[in-house]
């Protein structure tokens, strides 16, 4: 009975520690966010961190890890809020596009950013980045309801995180909420014809 608080306390320190990385990389940036820092920010000791994280690297994609975990479960639990029917489409593509705008996005944004100079955290960023890439698109597929097997949807799919992934970017020293409003709005319409007419069109070669 007494293992048990301990492995709970221990849960939550480490919980603290990757949340506080990601709020330090997203406010702070990726300089600032130094293991002390984390440390102080988390209200845990050095060492306490250390026996968690013996290293930076090992905190910053323990944090990526956290970060994508938490947003891949959040996404699963919206989508089944997302109602069948005319403007699924538009909310699907809301949804994407506030993910890639919000702080997550903007850690994660500072960890890339450092790893195109740093080999040896490039070689620990890449496979984790292969593999978000990977379960983001299989969840658009899944929330839009489409078939991923047809290439021309496919590559819709992809176009839609790729759009996400631009304006995640265009948002990062500015607001630029109002002009994006319009362009979500506009490709949702897109998408949604596309999608449709794909539909369409592979039902039609199978009916035949």
């Amino acid at each position: 009975m007494a293992r048990e608080p301990k492995q709970d306390r221990s849960r939550v320190t480490r919980q603290r520690l990757l949340e506080a990385t990601i709020d330090s990389l997203a406010e702070q940036g990726w300089v600032a966010t130094t293991v002390g820092v984390v440390a102080e920010r988390a209200g845990v000791s050095r060492g306490a961190t250390q026996h968690h994280f013996p290293t930076r690297e090992d905190l910053i994609t323990g944090a990526l890890e956290y970060m994508f975990d938490t947003r891949m479960d959040r996404a699963r639990r919206e989508a089944q809020e997302i109602p069948a029917g005319p403007g699924r489409t538009k909310l699907v593509v809301e949804r994407l596009v506030e993910y890639y705008t919000g702080p997550m996005f903007k850690a994660a944004l500072q960890v890339w950013t450092a790893a195109s100079a740093d080999p040896e955290l490039r070689d620990r960023i890449v496979p984790l980045e292969e593999r978000f890439g990977r379960r983001a698109h299989q969840m658009a597929v899944e929330n839009l309801g489409v078939d991923d097997n047809d290439p021309v949807t496919h590559r819709l799919v992809q176009a839609t995180l790729d759009l996400a992934r631009g304006l995640g970017l265009a948002d990062v020293l500015t607001d630029d909420a109002r002009r994006r409003v319009e362009i979500v709005r506009t490709w949702a319409d897109v998408l949604d014809a596309s999608l449709n007419a794909r539909h369409s069109v592979v039902a039609g070669s199978v009916a035949g």
